[in-house]
């Protein structure tokens, strides 16, 4: 690991235990090991850091979403949907301590949270509304899109936000290997009774993304 992946490293650590505010450029440099000097250098200030800590988690979480979107036109849309979904839970529960830092700065009315809302989300948005179009419109589920994007939405977040109350009802937490496959198999076979499809009769390659 290189001095610039080490101080993103220790940044995404102090932001999600002690929150941006509550982390100063010197708590990031000793937790790093690096000279305080070195943040200026890659980042310029914490402000930039906390931008950097952001493309860190969304560049690949929505390339995951636009991998599957791109491939609509030769797959079926359920495939692609649920495939998306099960790449991004996979994602954030192996990067737990960032995606809870994120989305709870997602939440916060701030400039930054403004930007990424007209950015990374819009883009996010976009992403999950064509996938869902396209899978209703293979089953004519009567249903509505934004309804189910924001419920997606929700539920993709919430682990993250309310890792207690998680624990409370499942006996365990998001970080666990285990959790991600047993969250994914929940939200997708949601997905299959919205779209009027019995998860015994979904396609061969949806099944073989099962538990």
């Amino acid at each position: 690991m290189n001095t610039q992946e080490s101080i993103i490293e220790a940044a995404i650590v102090l932001f999600n235990v002690k929150g941006y505010q509550g982390t100063s450029i010197r708590d990031i440099a000793r937790r790093a090991n690096v000279n305080p000097a070195n943040i200026a250098y890659y980042f310029k200030n914490k402000q930039g850091l906390l931008e950097e800590c952001l493309i860190y988690f969304f560049e690949p979480y929505l390339s995951f979403l636009e991998q599957e979107t791109e491939k609509l036109e030769n797959d079926s849309a359920q495939l692609c949907l649920i495939r998306a979904i099960r790449k991004v839970i996979y994602f954030q529960s192996k990067h737990y301590q960032l995606a809870r830092f994120v989305w709870r700065e997602v939440t916060i009315d701030s400039q930054t949270s403004r930007e990424m809302m007209s950015l990374y989300l819009k883009k996010e948005q976009y992403f999950f509304t064509t996938m869902i179009q396209s899978a209703l419109k293979e089953n004519k589920a009567p249903v509505s899109i934004s309804m189910i994007v924001i419920q997606l939405k929700g539920m993709l977040m919430m682990p993250y936000l309310n890792n207690l109350y998680v624990r409370e009802v499942w006996g365990m937490i998001p970080q666990e290997p285990y959790f991600a496959e047993k969250y994914f198999h929940s939200i997708k076979t949601w997905l299959l009774v919205l779209m009027g499809t019995e998860e015994e009769n979904a396609s061969p390659n949806i099944k073989k993304l099962s538990v």
